[in-house]
């Protein structure tokens, strides 16, 4: 017995490092894939999400205010910190459009793992009442009564239709709004 768990321990292992494997093979993919464009948003985004670029602005927006504020010999140069809050405003329109570009693809991408999820989900629906049936049909033919004291079980054995489960999805949803 210790045998057999042993075995089926490494073959789910197996199944488990196969499908990371696959994984991780995908998005090495979609990395490849990728556009310039793309590229240059993420890369973008990967920075304006840091400490470093919250660092770099808490000291040149620091540093600016100082000069402008008359603390330092400097000369001042925007007294009024109208440029400051142009430049401000400016940098917030390219940062939020970059993080848009990125959301966007990375949306797209959730859409994908969704309907693939979906997908699995509704084969492994097929399947189990497939096996619902068939062993069914086994208890019965064996003269095993328990099975058939669930009246569920004839339900269970129905194919499920994806337009209809949605459909009740949307009409439950329109009662409780």
């Amino acid at each position: 017995m210790n045998k057999n768990i042993t075995r089926e321990a490494v073959d789910m292992a197996d199944v488990v490092e196969r499908n990371i494997h696959a994984l991780l093979s995908r998005r090495n993919q979609e990395e490849k894939t990728k556009g310039v464009q793309d590229r240059i948003a993420d890369a973008i985004s990967r920075f304006a999400g840091s400490m470093i670029f919250v660092y770099i602005h808490l000291i040149g927006f620091g540093v600016w205010i100082i000069v402008n504020l008359g603390w330092t010999p400097l000369p001042t140069f925007d007294p009024t910190f109208v440029v400051l809050a142009m430049f401000a405003s400016v940098e917030a329109i390219f940062l939020s459009t970059f993080v848009l570009i990125t959301q966007n693809r990375m949306a797209a991408q959730a859409d994908r793992r969704a309907d693939l999820d979906l997908h699995i989900s509704l084969l492994a629906e097929h399947e189990v009442t497939r096996l619902i049936s068939l062993v069914s049909a086994i208890a019965e033919r064996m003269g095993i009564e328990a099975a058939s004291d669930h009246p569920e079980l004839a339900e269970l054995q129905k194919d499920v239709d994806p337009e209809k489960v949605l459909e009740k999805i949307e009409e439950t949803e329109s009662k409780y709004d």
